[in-house]
């Protein structure tokens, strides 16, 4: 029988909510908790079984990003983004590039990070200015990255690049590199309001890797993002919001009966828990369909790319950041100052109001509620998920 979620993470959660607040504190890498995602094999989760790994299902791997999520949401985004860099691997690297790198993620639990943000480059990230240097049947890296979440502490590294030296900064390329066969320097701190465990570093990152680790085909990193790693960042990222956001209010529930501050409630605070709840309902409802949709379209061979299904994606991003930071926000507004606003509450309220904060500004809201505006144009029917 396969385990359930909340089964394969209950011998991790006792560690991840032990650490959170001191990670939070000093703003450090959560790497105990980490080392229990190791020795838990959660790195492999996703990993083909025939590669060593448990080949979740997008259903159980987004369950338990919640459930993780509900203890360090620092700590459940540093694992969901190497979900998507997994599936990266698995939909589009070369056979060379799965036999060697799943299989080692499936025996050692490597922990993979990514390198898509770029010094001068503004937000777009279909657009590249290092290019990949090709020496043989290896390619040269020489990239500045502003910010690389957990960079300092990965085994691994998926890199966008320009393609080559004679290519257009749109002609971009997605290669995997070995920290092994890297040379890092940390260029900056990471001083956030929330999110502060990530520990999203800025980088320089030089050296090389053999040229069957581009994935995707040379040029090709928009196929493999719009394909794979937008879509299960986007489902992974929604399911962590929903998890710090639902794990939040479980806490406030069962505080509320402990203290006998439920017992004769007010028509008032029944209203405001009313908010809560709704935004948490349709933040779950719209995840679950948009996966749902995800999973069909990869059964059925049909394009991610499609208009309507990167309205979709983009959709739950927007909508599950701002449902689920308001969530929260209500939240402390109902614990009012002390159980709500202080550091040193019996309930981390604040720490998930500042981490959640974050969410409309990853891949910032604005610029993807222009891109969906401009899709919405494409389907004059308004066909709804």
């Amino acid at each position: 029988m396969t385990a359930t979620a909340a089964e394969i993470v209950a011998g991790i959660l006792p560690v991840l909510r032990e650490q959170a607040a001191e990670s939070d504190r000093l703003a450090v890498f959560p790497a105990a908790s980490l080392q229990t995602l190791r020795a838990h094999r959660l790195l492999s989760l996703t990993v083909p079984v025939e590669y060593g790994g448990s080949g979740a299902s997008s259903r159980l791997w987004s369950e338990v990003a919640q459930e993780l999520a509900s203890a360090c949401l620092s700590t459940a985004q540093i694992w969901a983004m190497h979900v998507s860099h997994i599936d990266a691997v698995v939909q589009y690297g070369t056979a060379e590039l799965k036999a060697d790198l799943l299989t080692r993620i499936g025996e050692q639990e490597l922990f993979i990070a990514s390198v898509t943000s770029e010094q001068g480059r503004g937000a777009n990230l279909f657009t590249a200015h290092s290019p990949l240097v090709t020496d043989g049947d290896r390619v040269g890296i020489d990239r500045i990255a502003p910010v690389v979440t957990g960079g300092a502490h990965a085994d691994g590294y998926l890199i966008s690049m320009r393609a080559s030296e004679h290519a257009s900064e749109h002609e971009v390329s997605l290669i995997y590199a070995d920290r092994a066969d890297l040379e890092l320097e940390t260029t900056s701190e990471w001083n956030a309001l929330g999110m502060r465990a990530t520990e999203s570093v800025g980088m320089v990152i030089k050296g090389s890797s053999p040229a069957s680790n581009v994935i995707g085909g040379s040029g090709c990193f928009a196929d493999v993002a719009r394909e794979s790693m937008i879509p299960v960042s986007h489902i992974a990222w929604a399911a962590c919001w929903l998890g710090a956001a639902r794990g939040a209010m479980s806490e406030l529930m069962r505080f509320l009966w402990k203290s006998g501050r439920a017992e004769g409630a007010s028509d008032l605070f029944h209203e405001r828990l009313a908010r809560i709840r709704v935004d948490l309902e349709l933040a779950s409802a719209y995840l679950t369909r948009v996966r749902e949709e995800v999973d069909q379209a990869r059964a059925e061979g049909r394009s991610l790319a499609h208009p309507r299904s990167q309205l979709q994606l983009n959709a739950l991003k927007v909508a599950t950041s701002d449902l689920t930071f308001r969530a929260v926000d209500n939240m402390v507004q109902l614990g009012g100052l002390r159980l709500g606003y202080l550091q040193d509450a019996p309930i981390p309220l604040e720490r998930h109001f500042r981490d959640l904060r974050s969410a409309s500004l990853t891949h910032a809201n604005d610029g993807l509620r222009v891109g969906i505006g401009a899709l919405s144009l494409l389907d004059r029917s308004v066909t709804l998920i």
